[in-house]
C-alpha cells in the first residue's frame, strides 16, 4: 500500500541514513551508519558561509565493532561536516560506550554515557537504529549454503528472546505465530465440533 498522493509542496531538506552490517575476518562484527542532511536551496551559516542547494549541512558516520554477544568492543566517529566547528570535539566520549552490551537498555546506556553536552545529537540518532541493524546482522536469517536444508523459520528460543511480541507482525495472538509457532499462540484455537464426544 502506497501514501496517498500528497497535496502541492516544495522539498525543503532531506535527511539520508544509510546502515550496513559485516562479518569481519577476525569473527568480530562492524555495524557502520552515516547520516547526511542537505538543503534544496542555498542558504548561509555563521562559521561556512555560503552554503549551495545540496552541500552537507550534517555528515557523521558511525563504527560499532562487536561480538556475538553483542558488546561493543571498538567506536569510531567521523564527523567530515558540521556547521558548527566545536561539534567534532563530542566524538571522543563515544568511547565511553565501549564495553557496553547492544540490547535491551541499548538507548539508556547511550544517553548516559553521551547525553546532553557530553555527546552529538545527530551521532547519537545513530546509534539508536544501529541496535536493529546489528540485530539483523548478527542473528538474521543465515545464508543459504546449499550443502542443507535451508532455514525457513527462525529457532524458537530466537523467537522468544528477540522477536514474540515485538511488533505487530510478531503478536503472540496473530496470524503468522499461530501458523508458523503454535506453541507459542495464545491465540483461541477452535473448537472441532466434528469428532463426536467420548
Amino acid at each position: 500500500m502506497a501514501l496517498s498522493a500528497p497535496a502541492a509542496r516544495t522539498r525543503r531538506h532531506t535527511r539520508t541514513i544509510e546502515s550496513h552490517g559485516y562479518l569481519r575476518d577476525d569473527g568480530l562484527w562492524d555495524i557502520e551508519a552515516t547520516i547526511v542532511d542537505t538543503k534544496s536551496y542555498g542558504y548561509t551559516e555563521p562559521y561556512r558561509g555560503a552554503r549551495t542547494p545540496g552541500s552537507d549541512v550534517h555528515r557523521m558516520s558511525v563504527r560499532l565493532t562487536l561480538d556475538d554477544q553483542f558488546v561493543v568492543h571498538a567506536i569510531e566517529v567521523d564527523m567530515p561536516a558540521t556547521p558548527y566547528p566545536n561539534c567534532a570535539g563530542a566524538a571522543p566520549a563515544f568511547d565511553a560506550l565501549v564495553g557496553a552490551r547492544v540490547g535491551a537498555g541499548w538507548r539508556k546506556r547511550v544517553n548516559e554515557a553521551v547525553g546532553s553536552v557530553r555527546g552529538c545529537t545527530h551521532v547519537r540518532e545513530l546509534l539508536f537504529p544501529m541496535a536493529t541493524v546489528a540485530f539483523q546482522t548478527i542473528q538474521g536469517w543465515p545464508e543459504d549454503t546449499g550443502d542443507a536444508k535451508p532455514m525457513t523459520k527462525m529457532p524458537i528460543e530466537r523467537v522468544r528472546q528477540g522477536f514474540l511480541d515485538g511488533c505487530h507482525g510478531w503478536a503472540r495472538d496473530g496470524d503468522m505465530v499461530a501458523d508458523l509457532y503454535p506453541s507459542l499462540s495464545t491465540r483461541d484455537l477452535p473448537t472441532d465440533h466434528s469428532q463426536p464426544k467420548r
